[in-house]
């Protein structure tokens, strides 16, 4: 979204001379998007930002996927991905694992402990969120804390390292996409402004505010990339450090959204999963469910309605608070329910009618919602309940 900041020194005039108290020059380099049409910044070195003294492989975790076939509705419990004794030492950047993933998005979960190497993806943005845990995601346009309930918006192309801190270990739901990742269409104006009737507003994003300067040589920073369409990684090793930064302006930068500043739109009977969006990207949308009041007419039935997403798959990652639509499912804290498209889904058995006068939910989960089907990572194959596509009929397969 065009929303203008700058943060340490920058000249008077973009693309015009910038010297340092020596009459050294800094190096102006543009991070845009779209070619030259779209969202951008000016970022200014002390070194040449392309000068690389190596290229190696960068051999990623497991990124094989496989068909969700036979169709049924999936259950995963992600907390049993990582147990207790390997999380000292995971990093959030190689020690994620991968859940779901097609051409346009990829999602993945880790549990970490340990400072993460420096790191971008030249694939797509990403979207993280913190289910637990705290940190500081240093980028090359400064920190930014990240807290619990943050989703920390990272455009493509962006060098950062995430480094948790605080006594518990950070919890991240990774959404990895193939494109862009901004707010709807819908909620911006045709300058990019978010209007009144958007559920969260510029106050709600928060941005960095202060440079972050290191130095060094022969620096190695991780570049997961996609030639030919499969995922792949290279370790780039530059002259000088990515973070030599000492100023930068523009509408290009990572920033962080906390699930608590969306503001849920509610009404007399039950709201769509488009009045939960938050993000799109390319063929996929991310809509957050929050503690809210419900359906207030006299006869609702505040619990979904059974639905078939005949055009989509639908992914809730279940973060908080009791969502009632699932009770008896077995799904809990850190579960993803996995919903395809082609056949209906919805309420338990029992919650439809449980539901009935119910004024308030107290439920959090992220949606990722696709338009191609997804097929199941390594992660969602290691920690499937089996159960869980039977529970609507109380009856295992024949």
């Amino acid at each position: 979204m065009a929303f203008y900041r700058q943060v340490g020194a920058v000249p008077p005039k973009r693309h015009t001379q910038h010297r340092d108290e020596q009459g050294q020059l800094y190096y102006e380099e543009l991070m845009g998007e779209e070619g030259f049409s779209g969202d951008s910044s000016l970022l200014y070195h002390r070194g040449l930002p392309p000068a690389i003294v190596d290229s190696t492989v960068w051999e990623l975790p497991d990124q094989s996927t496989t068909p969700n076939h036979p169709l049924r509705h999936r259950h995963l419990r992600l907390p049993e991905l990582f147990p207790d004794d390997v999380v000292a030492s995971t990093d959030v950047v190689t020690g994620r694992r991968l859940v779901l993933g097609n051409a346009d998005v990829r999602i993945s979960y880790v549990v970490a402990r340990a400072t993460s190497p420096l790191y971008r993806n030249a694939i797509g943005d990403e979207l993280v969120y913190v289910e637990s845990g705290a940190a500081v995601v240093e980028t090359v346009f400064g920190p930014i804390p990240a807290r619990q309930g943050d989703q920390v918006l990272i455009p493509r192309a962006t060098t950062h390292r995430w480094r948790p801190t605080g006594p518990e270990p950070l919890r991240a739901y990774a959404i990895e996409a193939s494109s862009h990742i901004t707010p709807p269409k819908r909620y911006l104006s045709k300058f990019g402004q978010l209007l009144e009737h958007a559920p969260y507003c510029e106050r709600d994003l928060h941005g960095p505010t202060e440079i972050l300067t290191e130095t060094g040589t022969d620096v190695e920073v991780l570049v997961k990339h996609r030639p030919g369409g499969k995922v792949v990684g290279t370790r780039l090793r530059y002259a000088t450090h990515p973070f030599d930064v000492v100023g930068w302006d523009g509408c290009l930068y990572p920033i962080t959204f906390n699930i608590s500043d969306f503001e849920p739109i509610t009404g007399r009977i039950h709201q769509p999963p488009p009045a939960h969006q938050a993000f799109e990207g390319t063929n996929f949308v991310v809509c957050n469910f929050v503690p809210r009041k419900v359906d207030y007419h006299p006869l609702s039935i505040p619990v979904p309605y059974y639905h078939s997403n005949v055009d989509s798959d639908e992914i809730m990652f279940y973060c908080g608070g009791n969502y009632e639509a699932r009770k008896g499912s077995g799904i809990a804290q850190g579960s993803v329910s996995v919903h395809p498209g082609g056949y209906a889904h919805g309420p338990q058995p029992g919650a439809y009618e449980r539901s009935i006068g119910l004024d308030y939910f107290d439920e959090l989960a992220v949606m990722v919602d696709t338009f191609r089907p997804l097929e199941l990572g390594e992660g969602a194959l290691a920690c499937e309940d089996p159960a869980y596509a039977w529970t609507w009929s109380g009856r295992g397969p024949a």
